[in-house]
């Protein structure tokens, strides 16, 4: 197990998922959201790749349109 910081509150997670991972435990549409981990934004297509460790700091924000 790993403890993150999700969107400034700690989390447990599994060691070594992904960011694509953590978005669907958490039903995120990847087409909805910009991911920051650890201050930097992430690109869509490296969501697969990028692994979580412990401490690392994820803010996920999510579009939403509205008129």
């Amino acid at each position: 197990m790993a403890k993150i910081q999700l969107n400034g509150k700690k989390v447990s997670i599994r060691s070594n998922i992904s960011i694509y991972d953590l978005l669907v435990r958490y039903k995120l549409n990847n087409k909805k959201v910009a991911i920051e981990h650890n201050g930097k934004i992430i690109q869509k297509v490296r969501y697969k790749k990028r692994l979580l460790k412990n401490n690392d700091k994820i803010e996920i924000v999510h579009f939403i349109g509205g008129g």
